[in-house]
């Protein structure tokens, strides 16, 4: 299984991009749980929290195809070296407003600029691998090894967030997601030699949502986007019930150690399957998966459900992304896979918004079926449109 992965490392510049990448994309885990700790911790509301952390992933999902777009025109470093500056500015302000008491409508304004302005370092991360491995049948695995650094990102992340938040002070989860992401998209930008080119004189006139399949892809990752929002806060306010707070990070960690172990078998394997039969085959197990995490009630049966639950989230991902690098030109790519982001985004605050609501109003274990919901739609809508998805690339690629 570590064969495919060691080789990919062979490839002149990829450590440096590869290393600062993980570094600087920490943050996604810790971010939208940290604000709802602190939040839910100055105001007793998981419905404020919810709100705030839906502010910052309503914000960034708007603006990434926009940023995607600029990379693709002007290049990586052009870009991306103000807007974090930027970000790290305004999650600062978020902190001290939140410190000081400032008034509410202060925590939505920055957490607006927040989100605005922050980084798609996946999908960066991502067009380095597709220009340097152009052509190459590892990018399949290199796309899959991706998916498992997101995951152990997700694996740690939110166990450092939650632990930092309870049981040291509420601010510290925060003050780690900026030094991550300043530190590390900084170092991300100066690794020069793998950055793919500007394509300036190129056409923009187009936009890859217009593609059929990239539309569909976006509606899937939108639904499980709300997947993954609800389960954050849902599974916080679940161990907080039950006497034991800094289990939520733990309880989370489990579902992403199980993305992490299905997309470490699924890289290292040859695919003889197309890559639409293997998105609409995870697809189905990414909605069978949660159903049993609505019934349950024990912690310790909830993170073993949590962890198979996981098991079908990097096989679904790692294909879409496949599917993004297949259907949109190679000028539009970052903002290809920005729209991934964007529909992720989008469905983070959605479902941070609605389990907020369900929480306060219902109780935990009740609101885990609105995640359930949003797997079936996820499921239903991929399934349903799977056809649009057999475009090839010399269909689509100038």
């Amino acid at each position: 299984m570590v064969g495919p992965y060691r080789e990919l490392f062979s490839t002149p510049g990829v450590k440096g991009f590869v290393i600062s990448g993980f570094v600087g994309r920490m943050p996604m885990s810790m971010l939208g749980l940290g604000i709802i700790v602190l939040i839910e911790t100055l105001t007793g509301s998981y419905g404020m929290a919810g709100a705030v952390a839906a502010t910052v992933s309503v914000s960034y999902a708007v603006a990434a195809p926009f940023s995607g777009r600029l990379v693709d025109k002007f290049g990586q470093a052009r870009v991306i070296v103000p807007l974090t500056l930027v970000h790290g500015s305004a999650l600062g302000a978020l902190m001290l407003c939140a410190e000081f008491g400032a008034p509410r409508w202060t925590l939505f304004a920055t957490a607006l600029v927040t989100g605005t302005s922050a980084v798609s370092l996946g999908a960066l991360v991502r067009a380095r691998w597709a220009h340097v491995l152009a052509g190459s049948d590892r990018l399949h695995t290199a796309f899959s090894f991706e998916s498992v650094a997101d995951e152990m990102i997700f694996v740690a992340g939110p166990a450092l967030a939650t632990s930092l938040a309870t049981m040291v002070n509420p601010y510290v989860g925060l003050i780690v997601v900026l030094v991550c992401t300043v530190v590390g998209t900084l170092a991300f930008s100066l690794q020069r030699g793998s950055e793919p080119p500007a394509r300036r004189g190129e056409a923009h006139s187009g936009t890859p949502i217009t593609i059929p399949g990239v539309a569909l892809l976006s509606c899937v990752f939108l639904g499980m986007g709300a997947v993954f929002g609800s389960m954050d806060l849902i599974t916080v306010a679940f161990a907080e019930e039950r006497g034991v707070p800094a289990a939520g990070g733990l309880l989370l960690s489990a579902v992403a150690a199980g993305s992490l172990i299905s997309g470490l078998w699924y890289g290292a394997r040859r695919w003889k399957l197309s890559l639409r039969g293997r998105f609409v085959r995870a697809l189905a197990a990414f909605a069978a998966g949660f159903a049993p995490v609505a019934l349950v009630g024990d912690l310790r049966v909830m993170a073993v459900a949590l962890f198979v639950a996981g098991l079908s989230i990097s096989p679904t991902i790692i294909t879409g992304y496949a599917l993004i690098e297949r259907l949109v030109p190679a000028h539009l790519l970052t903002e290809g896979m920005s729209w991934l982001s964007t529909a992720i985004g989008f469905g983070v605050a959605l479902g941070a918004w609605a389990a907020g609501r369900l929480t306060d109003a219902f109780g935990a274990s009740n609101a885990y079926g609105f995640s359930l919901l949003c797997a079936l739609l996820a499921a239903a809508v991929g399934v349903a449109g799977s056809a649009w998805l057999r475009t090839t690339v010399a269909q689509q690629k100038p």
